[in-house]
């Protein structure tokens, strides 16, 4: 890229000499070529650690290549990454990756307490219930079953625990 002067000379065979000049501006007037690396939509796990992949730019000239947005792989959603390629002309060209942060885990339930448990005829049984761990926040367990303890036999409670993501988890004493 620059301003380049060619000189005409010509002379005739007398010996005289004339010369004109021609002014040549050689520009860059295109754009780098911008490609996204990998997958394009990405996706990650909801707790997951995300790393980009980046992008890669090709230009007759220097280039440089600069990213844009975040990903907050604690929240569920649909996040942007813009990538920005840019040639010392000041050319410039853009991309886009979607990168979706989905939940598809179901939550993690812990029974409490003996598993099997044992409880004497006649008595009163006391469930110590379950507790659930799950990526995307407090999830709740919900306890299923009924435990006769009039009645010698064995019984089955299930815990379960659903996330904002519909995943069921489950788990049984």
């Amino acid at each position: 890229v620059g301003t380049y002067t060619i000189t005409y000379t010509a002379t005739d065979a007398s010996g005289n000499t004339s010369t004109a000049t021609r002014t040549v501006n050689v520009v860059d007037t295109t754009d780098p070529v911008l490609t996204v690396t990998g997958d394009n939509p990405a996706t990650v796990e909801l707790g997951a650690t995300y790393t980009d992949a980046g992008a890669t730019a090709t230009d007759l000239d220097t280039v440089t290549v600069t990213s844009a947005g975040t990903v907050d792989t604690d929240t569920v959603g649909t996040y942007t990454i813009t990538y920005t390629a840019t040639d010392a002309s000041g050319n410039t060209s853009t991309a886009t990756r979607t990168v979706n942060v989905v939940d598809t885990t179901a939550p993690v339930l812990t029974v409490t307490g003996d598993n099997p448990a044992t409880v004497e005829a006649g008595s009163t049984y006391t469930d110590a219930g379950a507790t659930a761990a799950d990526a995307s926040g407090t999830v709740t367990v919900v306890t299923s079953g009924t435990v006769d303890t009039d009645t010698v036999g064995t019984y089955t409670l299930t815990y379960t625990s659903t996330d904002a993501s519909d995943n069921v988890g489950t788990a049984t004493r």
